[in-house]
């Protein structure tokens, strides 16, 4: 038997402890604004109540009063053994989002017209073992992807007429997985948009190149984050693209500096949930700046939420899009982090004055994913699959990140200050003492067999920060351990 999911995502619902409203209040206006606004569609399965409570930090008291009040309403129903959900009868109606960023200009856009050859230098991918070792970075564990319910779901779907299963996909994706996702975006992330502005894709990469081939003549300046994601930054360079490598600090990117360095820009490039690969949180005074900025310049923002889904220390942070309400912000998403990376499935969700540019432009030139990877992946969200596996990553990544951090303290002190981490796959440790950042990888592969990744790698020019990125997802706390053993023994020979 497969066992039930645990229910949708609402890490979106916050409660202010300093309201005049009471938190029951609080929070059963939030539940019902998302059911009437469509962000929770009639039959989906909402928590337990002990789960609701627990996620959002309230008392399970509390929950229950929320559910009934719910019910009392019609908005949701229970079935016995199984949970509640949202009724049939439950209305829809579209929210009022209102732009709150000053002086909005008319959004324009542009279409590539030269490829430029990039320097071959910045082309560098860490090719990935077929097997996870320590510490390779940006791969989940495989070992606890549910796959009996995958192979469920994918057996079902070839079960479907042929014509269904066999025929051309749509270029802008199979309906029920944009849908699947705009439902996951409201409830879990806070952004509500409209499924058409949502487009399928073969992983990430494929939208950051579509996004430069569509908005980038060659010679735009693009504000990068430095050090930041290495494929990003490949693809937009190969749209020809003058990069603006923008430095990072605790807060994010510096939009003081790129505006110094590119007043401008036509697009910014920021991972502001979790930055790739330093780990910092974008402060909220940056990500006004930033939206301010590109309103001012008419620019666009690419916001990458590689991983924010995996936050360890509470809900994930909000992501800049939901706070895009003058269409600046274009939000790209991956599986292949959440799921699993053969997959090679992605989106990106446009801001609605360019959802007919890229309508046009996947219509024109792209075959789509294959449809059956998006009905499976559709299948797996839509009956709470997925809100159930990322419950269960977060809890298994969550130990692993702890075990790394008891071990760095006992075997690597003097050697790597190891940044606390309680997000994200990785962990960042910079050098004590200086060393050689080249030498100390190939040492740790060749003589330790410990794949290492080094800040300088992530870098368009270089920063004065030493140091390692250290993935610890992939691998189970006993290899973490010995992992962390060996690398001290490199560290202390190079």
């Amino acid at each position: 038997m497969v066992k039930r999911s645990g229910g949708e995502l609402l890490f979106a619902i916050s409660v202010d402890r300093a309201s005049a409203k009471s938190v029951t209040t609080q929070v059963y206006n939030a539940v019902k604004q998302l059911i009437v606004s469509g962000g929770l569609a009639a039959g989906k399965r909402l928590p337990s109540s002990r789960t609701f409570a627990a996620e959002l930090d309230i008392s399970r008291t509390t929950a229950i009063a929320v559910f009934e009040r719910l019910a009392s309403e019609g908005l949701i129903v229970s079935r016995t053994g199984s949970g509640s959900f949202v009724s049939d009868t439950a209305g829809a109606q579209k929210p009022n989002a209102r732009l709150v960023v000053d002086n909005e200009r008319p959004a324009t856009t542009k279409l590539a017209d030269l490829i430029a050859e990039a320097s071959p230098r910045f082309f560098q991918r860490l090719a990935h073992p077929s097997k996870p070792r320590a510490f390779i970075t940006g791969l989940p564990d495989y070992d606890a992807f549910p796959l009996a319910v995958w192979s469920r779901l994918s057996a079902k779907h070839w079960r479907e007429p042929r014509e269904t299963v066999m025929g051309y996909s749509d270029p802008n994706g199979l309906a029920s997985l944009p849908q699947a996702i705009a439902d996951h975006l409201s409830g879990s992330r806070g952004i509500a948009c409209d499924v058409g502005q949502i487009f399928i894709v073969n992983g990430a990469q494929q939208a950051f190149d579509l996004i430069g081939r569509v908005l980038l003549n060659r010679g735009n300046a693009v504000w990068f984050e430095n050090p930041g994601a290495i494929g990003a930054r490949n693809s937009f360079i190969a749209c020809g693209a003058s990069m603006v490598p923008v430095p990072v600090d605790r807060e994010g990117l510096s939009v003081e500096a790129g505006l110094r360095l590119a007043p401008d820009f036509r697009l910014a490039f920021v991972t502001p949930s979790h930055q790739h690969p330093t780990g910092a949180e974008m402060s909220l005074d940056r990500r006004a700046h930033l939206l301010r900025a590109a309103n001012d310049r008419d620019a666009w923002v690419v916001e990458d939420d590689y991983d924010g889904e995996f936050r360890y220390d509470g809900r994930p942070l909000p992501t800049l899009k939901s706070a895009d309400h003058a269409e600046r912000v274009i939000y790209v998403g991956t599986f292949s982090k959440s799921m699993f990376p053969s997959l090679r499935l992605g989106f990106y969700l446009a801001p609605k004055p360019l959802v007919p540019i890229f309508q046009r432009i996947s219509g024109a030139f792209l075959h789509g994913v294959p449809s059956s990877m998006q009905a499976v992946m559709a299948a797996f969200m839509s009956e709470g699959h997925f809100a159930t596996h990322l419950r269960r990553m977060r809890d298994i990544y969550r130990e692993r990140h702890a075990v790394f951090h008891e071990e760095a303290g006992k075997h690597l002190s003097g050697l790597l200050d190891v940044a606390p981490s309680a997000a994200g796959f990785h962990v960042v440790g910079r050098f004590v003492q200086p060393r050689h950042e080249e030498d100390l990888v190939e040492a740790a592969a060749g003589r330790a067999g410990l794949t290492v990744s080094t800040l300088g790698r992530f870098c368009i020019e270089p920063i004065a920060e030493k140091g390692l990125v250290l993935g610890v997802s992939a691998i189970g706390a006993r290899a973490i351990r010995k992992g962390v053993e060996t690398l001290a023994r490199v560290l202390e020979t190079i």
